[in-house]
């Protein structure tokens, strides 16, 4: 069975709040996880953070990006060592946080362009950096899920060919796929198609409507997606990732200009409905294509 999470960006972006409120709704409502922002290397905060959802029995993934400051694939090699020891601090974090994947578009800066297709030397960098980052998460214990962007967010892997051909080239078996519904919504020609090409590396998803709002609030076929999940035999963690007008500086980089849902606890609660709704439905489509078949 799939655990379901929640991210938790429409409450936080630094996880410098007491969360225990948050965490303790989540809990309530039925999530077993929580998707954990980190932009930090203060390991203090993610050891607090891990021992509060502990004592709520709640389990944890981590999520992060990288700005420009730590790109690993500036054409300065400073900022590219600097990357690759941001990347092993935050799996440090995450492995003191107790979450085995840390997620995210990892292999280069967020929003940090040149203007031009990614060059042979660009791609080279990010691999070779991601590496030995895949190789310091494997001493901790920790799943680096690599997180394809669309074309407006990053310009290195903007969909599922670009990101299956990298964690090949990386090669390492702590690095592989996140899927996230929102970018293969702007980016491919069949969502269906993309998963079940990710399906040998993919170990996280994040369902996300195409206007961030509750997940089957938009126009995404989610029925064929959780088909697809189906198919593949995925039963790995999937989680819930919205934006909303706060916090503001998440709002202002993800171009949230107007209120996407009522409350994040709305969100969160139709979501988890939602997706459980989906998970029920398609099991029962596939037992009852197994009794056709059996006919």
């Amino acid at each position: 069975m799939n655990k379901i999470g929640m991210n938790l960006f429409v409450w936080t972006s630094t996880m410098d709040e007491d969360m225990t409120n948050t965490f303790r709704f989540l809990k309530e409502t039925g999530f077993d996880f929580v998707e954990v922002p980190m932009n930090s290397t203060d390991q203090t905060k993610w050891q607090r953070v891990g021992k509060a959802l502990s004592e709520l029995g709640m389990g944890v993934q981590a999520c992060s990006i990288c700005g420009p400051e730590h790109n690993l694939i500036s054409p300065d090699a400073a900022v590219r060592r600097e990357a690759i020891d941001f990347l092993k601090q935050i799996v440090d974090g995450a492995s003191l946080m107790g979450a085995p994947i840390l997620m995210g578009p990892l292999f280069a800066g967020f929003k940090t362009f040149t203007g031009k297709s990614a060059t042979d030397q660009e791609w080279n960098w990010s691999v070779t950096g991601m590496r030995e980052v895949a190789e310091h998460a494997a001493t901790r214990n920790v799943i680096l899920a690599m997180e394809y962007l669309n074309r407006f967010e990053t310009y290195l892997l903007t969909c599922a060919d670009d990101v299956i051909r990298y964690v090949e080239a990386v090669d390492h078996p702590n690095c592989r796929i996140a899927f996230d519904t929102f970018h293969a919504n702007m980016e491919e020609k069949s969502i269906p198609d993309a998963i079940r090409a990710c399906a040998p590396y993919l170990v996280h998803v994040q369902i996300s409507e195409n206007d961030r709002s509750t997940p089957g609030h938009g126009h995404i076929n989610f029925t064929e997606i959780f088909d697809a999940f189906q198919e593949v035999g995925y039963t790995g963690p999937i989680a819930i990732e919205a934006f909303g007008p706060n916090p503001p500086e998440l709002a202002a980089a993800t171009h949230i200009f107007r209120p996407m849902f009522d409350s994040p606890e709305q969100l969160a609660t139709d979501g988890l409905a939602f997706i459980k709704s989906e998970l029920a439905s398609e099991r029962n489509r596939t037992a009852e294509r197994s009794e056709l078949r059996l006919a």
